[in-house]
């Protein structure tokens, strides 16, 4: 086995697409070190080290790094790599290059009962939140399946569209409704959330979404072979062998886990998933397997830079990485469709 790591090594540098993925990881791996020295507070390199091996709670600097940076580092890695691929399933799902892990009402969900569970039951935790996050992406994911009724024809990536972006409306007037008809505290404890800052971000939290991210993951690798089928439409789909209706049902309960914990653990970010498979597209073309682990990684390097930016751009306050995800993804959206063409595909 060691034999053939030079190899698979050499194989991958010498490769476009594989020049890409070690770029990317080489990227990423800068981001994590980037995040757990740079803040209000700069950290040195040693002092980083010695906090993650050798941990004293009496220690400012050691706190600053595994109670606060640490945790919204993973935080950051998990929504990003749930993100992208979620938006890489979505696109496969609706055979649509614009469509993105929020038409399917997962974000309009989880803000409904975010806002609802901090103004009727007093919720104000970070895991009380996150839970109530998850189970409304969940519902909401359930009941634009159910609408949509996926499976059913030919139209139903449509169908779950319209019914997605309906249901998102809907799901954003009553938030709105809430929002503007409660107490100032109960909105302070939402807008947080709701703007995508990682800060405050807790490990305790996450080993129930970080699971439902594993299984989703598992899931959408295991249908992309099916996804590139039906890519080449329905019919010739049908003609190799691809169970419509339990493709979409399977692809669906992925996009609920993924979509869903990532906005629970790091609030409604936008643009993410939807630009990632796209750079994802442009390194490696139209192969949804390949395509899936590339946006993964690159949707947890955007998420993690956002958030990296906006602790450097405003110190020693911080700009949320939801805000600065739509600051910046619009426009690099706007560029890929005008140099690239996306369009068309």
């Amino acid at each position: 086995m060691s034999s053939r790591l030079p190899a698979l090594a050499l194989m991958l540098v010498r490769r476009p697409a594989g020049r890409g993925l070690l770029l990317a990881l080489l990227l990423l791996l800068l981001a994590v070190l980037a995040s757990l020295l740079v803040g209000s507070q700069h950290v040195a390199p040693a002092v980083v080290l010695d906090a993650l091996l050798h941990p004293d709670p009496h220690n400012d600097a050691h706190l600053i790094v595994r109670e606060l940076r640490v945790p919204r580092t993973v935080v950051a890695l998990l929504a990003g790599l749930a993100l992208g691929a979620a938006g890489t399933l979505m696109q496969a799902l609706t055979r649509n290059p614009l469509a993105e892990p929020g038409l399917l009402g997962v974000n309009g969900g989880a803000a409904l009962a975010v806002i609802l569970g901090v103004a009727v039951l007093g919720a104000s935790q970070p895991g009380q939140l996150m839970l109530l996050a998850f189970m409304g992406a969940g519902g909401a994911g359930g009941l634009v399946m159910l609408l949509g009724q996926a499976g059913a024809g030919d139209s139903h990536p449509v169908r779950l569209v319209l019914a997605g972006a309906g249901l998102s409306m809907l799901l954003a007037a009553l938030t709105g409704m809430l929002v503007l008809n409660t107490p100032p505290q109960v909105y302070d404890h939402f807008r947080h959330w709701a703007a995508g800052s990682l800060a405050g971000s807790s490990l305790a939290a996450l080993p129930l979404p970080a699971l439902a991210i594993a299984v989703g993951l598992g899931l959408a690798a295991g249908l992309m072979p099916r996804l590139n089928a039906l890519a080449l439409g329905h019919d010739l789909g049908r003609a190799l062998g691809v169970n419509l209706r339990l493709t979409w049902a399977l692809a669906c309960v992925a996009l609920m886990l993924l979509a869903g914990s990532a906005t629970a653990i790091a609030g409604p970010i936008g643009f993410i998933g939807l630009v990632a498979p796209h750079l994802a597209r442009l390194l490696v073309g139209p192969d949804y397997r390949r395509m899936l682990p590339y946006a993964a990684l690159f949707a947890a390097l955007l998420l993690l830079g956002a958030d990296l930016l906006g602790r450097v751009l405003a110190q020693p306050a911080e700009l949320a990485a939801g805000t600065l995800a739509l600051l910046l993804g619009g426009p690099a959206f706007i560029l890929l469709i005008r140099r690239y063409r996306l369009c068309h595909l």
